[in-house]
This record gives structure tokens, C-alpha cells and sequence, in this order.
């Protein structure tokens, strides 16, 4: 067979959506999981089971792929360049890769070409914080591990030298930014292949609870066209500057500027599929799983375009009632039109478990039909 393999580090739901996306192509698809049990794992069929930690569990993993890539961040970048050296195809290799990884690395990256993004540098201990603080309007500012975070976790709000102390304590770098007094976040999904190729997807709004993703609406509503062009122009400079292979996710914040117009600023990176992009499964021509996989393996990417005026996407969190299939009667009754996405997991208070996906030509009601079925799967809305 010609089909080439695609390996994924990784088993997590980005992993199991990246798979069903490559079904249809005929891509031989391979994970190396942490365990039997991860959301891949239980639909994959050709499963490593290691510790993506182990330079020799992950030379032997890719020595049976075409391509390797992630659906995490957190494969150390010095294995990575070990197995470039060993001929081994990696995309996003290390070299883009690393600013994903490390937040100090990318905020001095970003500066160097000229990304706008919030004041910001690494600080040595809480008094350094109180310095960083006073070079600009003082407390409260924004602390991060430069390495590790995700979905609010090694991220805290210092509002004093005491709060301060507590990301010292990991004994990792510390990169201290300005709290962002911003009007909403944004997200500027984007795709680049190998040979320069790139496509752009709308830019999202992105709705956090409690420093996790709650809902996106594609297209972000009332975002200005010049606007617009400007983050998505800016997400494709990024992918370009810095050697993105793959999906890149820029997360931003829109702030007011004293005229009454809008700027847009980098909060994060991510080089995998995002759950910002999620709506594309069931929103867009070519979902943001399907080119990641045309990117990876150098084939010409898809239509990015939206298929609907409105696509809302909301997260199903787990609640106190661990059986969700239940709800699926009500859920798929009331609305025939609702697209579910579950992903094996077990059902644990705050836990991503699934999403949902609504469309349409009217947004309210596509934003309603979608926290109404979410809620209804985690147990909150019973009406």
C-alpha cells in the first residue's frame, strides 16, 4: 500500500478526531498513548502504549510513520531534535515547536518580529514581580510557568508580592505579563503546509469560565472586517515567521484603543488542532483536524471556508450525572440539527467530556440551542 502513516504522540481527543478525520482518506493512523483507556486508544487500532517522555519509546514509535505529530506540547524539544537527527520526519518540528512550548521563548520570538502582544518578561522572584509590577500601572499582573500550562492551570493572578510567591515555587522560569484589560478573547485558526501553502479560518470569539473554553462563536459577531483581516494576516505571518507545519491556533485579546477602535494582541500559541477550532467539524468545508493531516503530509489543504452564517461551539463539561447517554434522547429530539462530539472520557466534576456544535442563520438561537444542550448533558438544564 502507498498510504502513508501518520503518527500521532499522544491519545487524547485531539488524537481521536484527527484519526475520524483521516478515515475517509484512507491515512494509516498510529498513537502512542499513555494508556489503553485515553480517548484515542479506544478507537485507534494501532495503539503504542509508553511514555512520549522516552527518547527510546519514541524512536521506536516513529520508526513505523511516514510523519510524526501531537496532540500535546509536551514532548521534550531536545528528543524531538534526536530524531530529526535520525531522519525522522517531524511536524511541527522542534524548531516551531518550542515556542508552544515555552512562553518565554515565544513572547522574545513574537518581539523580534514584531507581534504586538502585552508587556511582559521573565522575573526572578516575587520582589521581581513587585519591580515588574511598578515599571508599569502596578498590580495586578498575570503569572506564568514558562513551560507546562494549559487550560488555566500554571497561570495565576498576583495581586500583591505575596500572591506572588506561589509559581516559584514549581522551580521553573517565570514569565511575569501585564493583566490585560481586553474586551473579549479571539482565536485565528490557521493551517500551513510544507511547501508555504496556508489557509486562514474566521476568527473566533472565545468565551472562558474559569480559565477554560465555555463556547465559541464562528465568526466572532460584530468584529470589523479590517480587523479580522489584520489577526488572521498576523496568525499566518506567525505560522510563516516561525516554521509552523500543521495547525496553529493563535489566541488573542482584543483590547479598546482610546479612539474607540480595536487592536488585537498574542495571549498564546498552540501548533495542533484547539478546541477554538473545533466548530469546524460541523461549521467549515475542510475541518481544522482534516488540514492538519493534508499539512502534515504535504498534500494541498482544504476549503476553510464556513459552510453556515453562524457555528457555536460549546464545551460539555462533566457534572454530577456520569451516564450522558440518556440525554442524547432529548437532546437529539429537540433539536435534529445538533451535532454531538463525545470522547470516551469518564464523566469527572469540570472535565472536557465532549462538545457540541450548533448552526445557523440566526445567532441567537444557534447560541441558545447550543448551552441548552450542553447544559443538558452535564446535568444542569433538566427542562
Amino acid at each position: 500500500m502507498t498510504f502513508p502513516v501518520v503518527g500521532m504522540v499522544g491519545g487524547g481527543q485531539l488524537a481521536r478526531m484527527t484519526h475520524e478525520a483521516g478515515i475517509p482518506l484512507g491515512i494509516r493512523f498510529r498513537i502512542l498513548s499513555d494508556t489503553p483507556q485515553d480517548s484515542a486508544a479506544q478507537v485507534v487500532h494501532d495503539v503504542t502504549v509508553g511514555d512520549y517522555r522516552d527518547l527510546d519509546t519514541l524512536r521506536a514509535f516513529a520508526a513505523g510513520c511516514d510523519v510524526l505529530t501531537f496532540d500535546h506540547e509536551h514532548v521534550p524539544t531536545e528528543h524531538l531534535r534526536a530524531l530529526e537527527a535520525d531522519g525522522i520526519v517531524v511536524r511541527p518540528g522542534p524548531d516551531a515547536l518550542v515556542h508552544a512550548q515555552d512562553k518565554g521563548v515565544m513572547r522574545a520570538r513574537l518581539d523580534a518580529i514584531g507581534v504586538p502582544c502585552p508587556r511582559h518578561r521573565i522575573v526572578a522572584d516575587p520582589a521581581d514581580v513587585t519591580r515588574f509590577a511598578d515599571e508599569g500601572d502596578g498590580y495586578p499582573v498575570v503569572l506564568k510557568t514558562v513551560r507546562g500550562g494549559y487550560d488555566g492551570k500554571g497561570v495565576w493572578i498576583a495581586r500583591s508580592e505575596a500572591d506572588a510567591a506561589e509559581p516559584f515555587r514549581a522551580g521553573v522560569p517565570v514569565l511575569a505579563e501585564e493583566k490585560v484589560d481586553f474586551v473579549r478573547e479571539l482565536a485565528a485558526n490557521v493551517v500551513r503546509s510544507p511547501h508555504g501553502q496556508a489557509v486562514a479560518y474566521p476568527v473566533v470569539e472565545s468565551i472562558q469560565v474559569d480559565g477554560v473554553c465555555d463556547t465559541v462563536i464562528a465568526p466572532a459577531p460584530g468584529l470589523s472586517d479590517e480587523l479580522s483581516a489584520q489577526a488572521q494576516q498576523l496568525a499566518l505571518t506567525v505560522a510563516r515567521e516561525l516554521g509552523v507545519v500543521g495547525h496553529l491556533a493563535v489566541e488573542l485579546f482584543e483590547v479598546r484603543r482610546p479612539d474607540g477602535g480595536s487592536v488585537v494582541l498574542v495571549n498564546e500559541l498552540a501548533m495542533r488542532p484547539h478546541n477554538s477550532g473545533h466548530w469546524t467539524m460541523d461549521g467549515a468545508a475542510t475541518s481544522q483536524f482534516a488540514n492538519h493531516l493534508r499539512a502534515v503530509l504535504d498534500l494541498p489543504l482544504g476549503d476553510p471556508r464556513p459552510r453556515a452564517r453562524w457555528t457555536v461551539m460549546a464545551n460539555v463539561l462533566g457534572g454530577d450525572f456520569p451516564d450522558m447517554y440518556p440525554a442524547y434522547l432529548h437532546c437529539m429530539a429537540r433539536d435534529p440539527g445538533l451535532k454531538i462530539h463525545m470522547y470516551g472520557k469518564d464523566v469527572k466534576p469540570g472535565r472536557k467530556v465532549g462538545h457540541v456544535n450548533t448552526y445557523g442563520d440566526d445567532l441567537a438561537d444557534v447560541r441558545e440551542r447550543a448551552a441548552h444542550a450542553a447544559g443538558y448533558l452535564r446535568g444542569t438544564i433538566d427542562e
